[in-house]
């Protein structure tokens, strides 16, 4: 059994335990089980911003070629650096591998500070080098299709270097389940799930004859229960109480 089947077994335990199994016949399956963790995954991952994290990665452009395809685990791109803000064009100590403007920042205000420089000095070179970086091709200017993983460079590349982009890729399952904030928001959302299900099978047969007048089910109790639950979970994700990233400062 893997990590992520592992965390998925605990939480099932969680809930039948929670339903009264073993003091009781409980009728969900294996699958109604899996198809509530999976609920609970999927409305975590739509409204949640701790379900992604924010890592780097490598890839490698070649000559001429515009669109790759990421990996199913991005979510989004931010940004994409290069190695150096000089000419795009070739390689060589001339090309990528040689940054003129870092060169004569050294050379100029880090070996010979003491007779020149500051925070005035350091601001100025650093916003220079910013500009320069737009002008000359720093910058690499993308589009991310968010379904299909495709990026797409919007300038042809004239070399084959290998940048660095910074990305927001979807954390696994059973790093969700095992997250101190997010995994006890899951248990509860999928035992609310496996209540409505539980609910749906009992209220069709509401009633049970019996030779001494009849049994009741609580399968309406039970959905009314698993609704009001949900509603009190989705109420977590506003208030961030699941680990996520509060909004900032927003006007209008």
């Amino acid at each position: 059994m893997n990590e992520n089947d592992l965390e998925r077994q605990k939480v099932v335990e969680y809930c039948k335990i929670m339903l009264g199994d073993g003091m009781i016949d409980v009728e969900l399956n294996t699958e109604n089980y899996n198809i509530a963790i999976d609920r609970a995954l999927g409305k975590f991952r739509q409204r949640s911003s701790n379900a992604v994290e924010e890592s780097y990665a490598f890839l490698m452009v070649e000559v001429d070629r515009n669109e790759y395809f990421l990996p199913n685990e991005v979510m989004d791109v931010r940004q994409i650096f290069r190695r150096s803000i000089g000419s795009r064009s070739g390689g060589g100590q001339g090309g990528t591998l040689f940054e003129p403007f870092n060169l004569a920042y050294s050379n100029t205000y880090l070996l010979t500070a003491t007779n020149m420089g500051g925070l005035a000095t350091y601001y100025a070179f650093a916003s220079y080098q910013k500009q320069v970086g737009k002008m000359f091709g720093s910058e690499i200017n993308f589009l991310y299709n968010r379904t299909n993983k495709k990026l797409t460079l919007m300038q042809r590349p004239r070399s084959e270097e290998e940048v660095l982009i910074w990305i927001y890729n979807k954390r696994p399952d059973f790093n969700l389940l095992q997250d101190n904030f997010a995994s006890q928001w899951l248990r509860d959302y999928t035992l609310a799930t496996c209540k409505i299900m539980l609910g749906e099978a009992r209220e069709k047969f509401a009633q049970i004859a019996s030779p001494q007048g009849g049994t009741s089910l609580n399968g309406t109790a039970l959905k009314s229960e698993g609704k009001a639950e949900i509603e009190v979970l989705e109420q977590d994700l506003i208030n961030y109480k699941d680990g996520g990233t509060p909004l900032t400062f927003v006007i209008g």
